[in-house]
């Protein structure tokens, strides 16, 4: 039997422009928010969709500093990250629906990181029945929903649950 599986947005990846050096460090930089799907910048960090998602509306909180080793992150950042994690997970949870979050980091190339070379903290919602044959037999996400429409709804929930400085 020959299946196919069409994923026509991947395309870009593929195809499209690559960007010299550190992905995160040209995110940090640019003013291009809304086009590299930025949801959040402040004077420590930034926070940005994940542009290959696990699940819709898998974002990472990232540091402006360019530094593989948490050991060496200043606490004051560390902190920060800390507590915009705790409200991006209420605003996952209350404000996107999501059941669940898995929250984590992946540091260096053989615990899974795919950009290594610069912290992210990942946080992943979860839903009930989020995981289907397709994901467990073939190794393949189908993504339920528009990445656009995601990335939209998140960043109108930022004001709401960042509201308080952390």
């Amino acid at each position: 039997m020959n299946e196919s599986l069409y994923a026509p947005w991947r395309d870009e990846y593929i195809a499209g422009e690559k960007i010299e050096g550190c992905v995160f460090c040209h995110i940090s930089k640019s003013d291009e928010n809304s086009a590299l799907h930025v949801l959040h910048k402040d004077e420590h960090c930034f926070i940005v969709m994940n542009k290959y998602p696990y699940t819709p509306g898998h974002f990472m909180i990232i540091p402006h500093d360019h530094l593989q080793n948490l050991e060496e992150l200043n606490a004051q950042t560390w902190l920060h990250m800390s507590a915009l994690a705790q409200k991006c997970v209420r605003l996952l949870k209350e404000g996107f629906g999501a059941h669940s979050v898995n929250l984590g980091m992946n540091l260096g190339p053989e615990a899974g990181a795919g950009i290594a070379e610069h912290l992210h903290m990942h946080l992943v919602p979860r839903f009930r029945r989020d995981t289907n044959f397709i994901t467990a037999i073939a190794g393949t996400r189908v993504y339920s929903t528009d990445f656009e429409a995601v990335y939209q709804k998140i960043l109108s929930l930022m004001p709401k649950y960042l509201k308080e400085e952390t």
